[in-house]
């Protein structure tokens, strides 16, 4: 077993120095598998009663996205252990007693010593499913032998299984997603995914998890790399129940949600953000974006603007409603404060302060999570004591922000964020609605982008009609489904999908299909061709079912 282990994290390290974190348009790469996708992909194969507790390393932010920092992540000596120590609890599981008979379809002839076909058969179809290809035969071979070895020295066949098993949840075929490639024989000179390589693709974009048994059948059989049976096959996954695992682990990664992990408020200032209401804020926000992206098939810019939501004891009494058992769906109503995800606590909590509400923040976070533009940090030893003053004759944030923004030093920055940031001051720093602050009324007026408003649900409608609302999506959606940051060279491709989201009726369904059976996601960049010239020769991206018709395919190298 020390051998096993010792062997991986030679070859984890090793290629941790070869992960770049800013690789071109379309060139393979080799990924980081996150504790979600892990963890999911071993749901599935042995089901959620097997898996446990664990803590890996969280990736850093590419472009906006965790996803797209899994190709710059590498694997350091600590998080090696704690990949063992996970590896090792839950082959104990899936071979204990209590487990053996239906995680293993097999049974020893003698149970304290090795049994090659057993071991065999479950080793074939289990690290299939982990490998996320087919076992070479060399590779299912030494595996046999490591196991029957194991068994033999412990006199335990399960035990020695168990040893080999830890051994495939720790490989490096397993926790790296690999983009191997192959020619691609309707464009001379080019690469494709190989068949496993794009099941893995698909299914991670789609699912969070590797690929199951069907889409596998469907990659040995070559169907993903013809037009029809990619086609096929995407429909069949967006039609499948794990499609939304796909899009909650998709939002949950666009709008930041892992900072609930450390997000904490004043229990003096707001006693009422106690208990589940930081968990079941963020399920809040992921029940509404499955119920209106999925369930309801809605138009995605809805979200900035419907009254409708999910509410728990715990919300509804921060909320000041009655507290309904369990979840239940709830529309504010039509004269209520609090119209779509902006005045949901999740947003308005996460983008404030421990002790109280921050235009600023919630500003950024609108424009960098939402219309994915850039805002500046902060020049350094700005001086926050009139913003900040407990005892400031300045009533309201924004009599207090207005001091930001006579200053030269900070007005590029807060002219960008405080006149959409403000509009959302009638909720305090932990969500909760109020008409005033100090006394004061509080005015929501604000412009975004030269559309004015008058309130949050003003806000949330000029919102909903920002043309960069869409193509954020449609960027974030890309890059989280191809696995790196986007470049200018991706522009002809993100234009052609915002197109074709538009023509859906900005259906996330429709989006997804379109990001899946594009040649962009299916090929890789031909090295020879500059970017520039590919991001500006004015060929339309191709589908799926252009990939027979070179010409109009090699747009997207």
């Amino acid at each position: 077993m020390q051998g096993i282990y010792d062997g991986n994290l030679a070859i984890l390290c090793e290629r941790r120095d070869h992960l770049k974190p800013d690789a071109e348009r379309g060139e393979p790469r080799l990924r980081l598998i996150s504790q979600n996708q892990y963890f999911n992909t071993l749901g599935s194969l042995f089901g959620p009663d097997i898996l446990m507790s664990a803590h890996f390393a969280p990736f850093r932010r590419a472009d906006g996205l965790l996803a797209t920092g899994a190709a710059a992540a590498g694997v350091t000596a600590g998080q090696m252990q704690e990949f063992q120590r996970t590896a090792a609890a839950i082959a104990d599981k899936v071979v204990s007693p209590q487990n053996r008979d239906f995680l293993i379809p097999c049974s020893p002839r003698q149970a304290n010593k090795a049994d090659p076909a057993c071991a065999r058969q479950f080793l074939a179809a289990t690290g299939r499913l982990l490998y996320r290809r087919p076992l070479q035969r060399e590779e299912l071979a030494a595996l046999v032998t490591n196991a029957g070895d194991a068994a033999n020295r412990l006199k335990d066949f399960y035990a020695g299984l168990g040893s080999t098993l830890e051994g495939l949840l720790l490989a490096p075929q397993t926790l790296f997603i690999n983009d191997a490639s192959e020619p691609d024989p309707h464009r001379a000179g080019h690469r494709r995914l190989d068949s496993y390589a794009l099941a893995s693709r698909l299914s991670f974009f789609l699912w969070n998890a590797a690929p199951d048994d069907e889409l596998l059948r469907r990659a040995e059989r070559g169907e993903l790399q013809t037009p029809a049976g990619l086609a096929s096959a995407v429909d069949a996954m967006l039609q499948n129940r794990r499609l939304e695992t796909g899009v909650r682990a998709f939002f949950d990664d666009m709008l930041e949600f892992d900072e609930f992990a450390v997000l904490s408020k004043d229990p003096m200032i707001y006693p009422a953000f106690a208990g589940d209401v930081v968990q079941d804020a963020r399920e809040q926000t992921l029940r509404l974006l499955v119920d209106h992206l999925l369930v309801q098939d809605r138009d995605y810019r809805d979200l900035f603007t419907t009254r409708e939501t999910f509410l728990s004891p715990s919300l509804a009494t921060l909320y000041g409603l009655p507290a309904p058992p369990g979840w239940s769906k709830y529309e504010s109503p039509a004269d209520g404060p609090r119209v779509g995800l902006l005045t949901q606590v999740a947003f308005l909590a996460s983008h404030a302060h421990p002790g109280r509400s921050s235009a600023t923040r919630r500003g950024k976070a609108l424009r960098e999570l939402l219309l994915c533009q850039v805002v500046p940090r902060p020049p350094p030893n700005v001086d926050f004591s009139l913003v900040e003053n407990p005892k400031s004759t300045l009533k309201t944030a924004r009599e207090r922000l207005a001091l930001h923004r006579s200053n030269p030093v900070c007005a590029g920055c807060h002219k960008i964020t405080d006149p959409i940031g403000l509009g959302l001051e009638t909720f305090d720093g932990a969500g909760q609605y109020r008409a005033s602050e100090r006394g004061a009324p509080i005015d929501t007026t604000g412009v975004l982008d030269g559309k004015p408003f008058a309130d949050a649900a003003g806000l949330g409608q000029a919102l909903h009609d920002h043309p960069s609302v869409p193509a954020c999506v449609v960027k974030r959606a890309y890059a989280y489904g191809t696995g790196g940051p986007t470049t200018a060279a991706d522009k002809p491709t993100l234009d052609y999908l915002g197109e074709r989201f538009a023509q859906s009726g900005y259906k996330m369904r429709g989006l997804l299909r379109s990001i899946a059976l594009s040649s962009a996601f299916t090929q890789l960049a031909d090295p020879a061709t500059p970017a520039a010239t590919s991001a500006g020769n004015g060929a339309q991206p191709a589908t799926a079912a252009d990939t027979a018709r070179p010409e109009q395919s090699g747009a997207l190298q």
